[in-house]
């Protein structure tokens, strides 16, 4: 089965009538977006190391990725955790939204871990 090809927001395939008066913003969440996905890492930049192959050079991006959405996600749980301890009941976000954080740090984390060991 062959799926349909459908490009990605924001990838010039679909321009409206009057593109040539559109100016690309470049600090734009789609064109970040895109960066990342091309390789770079979480600050929209590439792989600071020109000597690595692309591959490798792709593989630390996307890792760094990774360990910044872990950090986002700790700082989530820390968050909920203190709220449970020093709010009242309507403060605590619950066991189930617990589990789904713990659960993202895990994928996160072993994410990383794929993408940093060596091939």
């Amino acid at each position: 089965m062959n799926a349909k090809h459908v490009p990605f927001p924001g990838s010039g395939h679909n321009d409206p009538a009057n593109a040539e008066d559109a100016v690309p913003d470049s600090h734009g969440f789609i064109a970040n977006l895109q960066r990342i996905g091309a390789g770079c890492g979480s600050d929209g930049l590439p792989w600071p190391e020109p000597n690595l192959p692309i591959g490798r050079r792709i593989q630390l991006a996307d890792a760094d990725c990774a360990l910044t959405g872990l950090r986002i996600v700790h700082e989530v749980m820390l968050a909920a955790e203190r709220s449970r301890q020093h709010g009242g009941p309507e403060h605590d976000v619950g066991p189930r939204v617990m589990e789904g954080l713990m659960m993202a740090c895990l994928e996160l984390g072993t994410h990383a871990a794929e993408r940093v060991r060596p091939q």
